[in-house]
């Protein structure tokens, strides 16, 4: 399964194509959606939308995997990160994809086996998981990568808890 992971923001969006195949994962593809900050947010919406739309159309993931905004103290910032949300979660279902969403706990979890764990934590474990050179910085990419990666865990485990009740 080819998952598209997304770390959302307005400034920039993280992006990363995980591939899982026969137990191990690889990664296809990554980097960042960018939008310049001296546009108008509506400008700047309409740049991550157009941006996002011609990803998803070379990308040809499976299922889009998001991370979900689940507690943020400034309440600016989780506005732009919530309309940045909003603007991928269109644009994947304007192309008919599945969309799956994870709070950053889930992710941790899911990458490190800790809700907790720290930033470099969970991207020495999205380097080893992945096997590859994951660029650290920004910690967009890393984090895209580690909701690719909750994904495909996720999946893996749906998949043998359905076969185990069959």
């Amino acid at each position: 399964m080819l998952v598209l992971g997304l770390d959302p923001g307005l400034a920039l969006t993280g992006w990363a194509l995980v591939e899982g195949e026969g137990g191990r994962l690889r990664l296809r593809g990554s980097g960042c959606l960018t939008t310049q900050a001296q546009l108008s947010e509506p400008q700047r919406l309409l740049a991550l939308s157009r941006q996002a739309e011609e990803l998803l159309a070379m990308a040809g993931a499976e299922v889009v995997a998001v991370e979900r905004l689940f507690f943020q103290r400034n309440v600016s910032t989780a506005m732009a990160v919530s309309q940045a949300r909003g603007v991928l979660l269109c644009a994947a279902a304007r192309r008919g994809l599945q969309v799956a969403e994870y709070t950053p706990g889930e992710v941790k979890r899911a990458v490190t086996g800790s809700g907790s764990a720290d930033k470099r934590q969970v991207a020495r474990m999205v380097q080893l998981i992945l096997g590859a050179k994951v660029p650290t910085t920004p910690d967009d990419v890393t984090d895209a990568c580690a909701v690719g990666i909750c994904h495909q865990h996720a999946s893996g485990l749906r998949l043998a808890l359905a076969a185990s009740r069959a």
